[in-house]
């Protein structure tokens, strides 16, 4: 049984980076942090799968690799910032 976690504060952005990165989310579909948070804490729990499929896809396509983790980095720093307060 998987456990959500809600919690992010303990996560290293570079954690949640991979697990924005492992998603299907993609670059072109210009998320706003709402829905980067949503999607990274609905897969958070398995984060460790997605530093293994960050890894794999680092050695099986390192030509896009590298620009789809800089905006995996750039979207969770943004949506993780501060939190707005309604």
């Amino acid at each position: 049984m998987a456990i959500m976690l809600t919690d992010v504060t303990d996560v290293a952005v570079s954690e949640l980076a991979q697990v924005l990165f492992a998603s299907s989310v993609q670059p072109s579909d210009a998320c706003a942090p709402e829905r980067i948070r949503a999607v990274v804490d609905e897969r958070l729990w398995l984060r460790d799968r997605c530093a293994a499929h960050v890894a794999q896809e680092a050695g099986d396509h390192p030509e896009t690799y590298a620009a789809r983790m800089r905006w995996a980095l750039d979207a969770v720093a943004c949506a993780y910032r501060d939190p707005v307060v309604a």
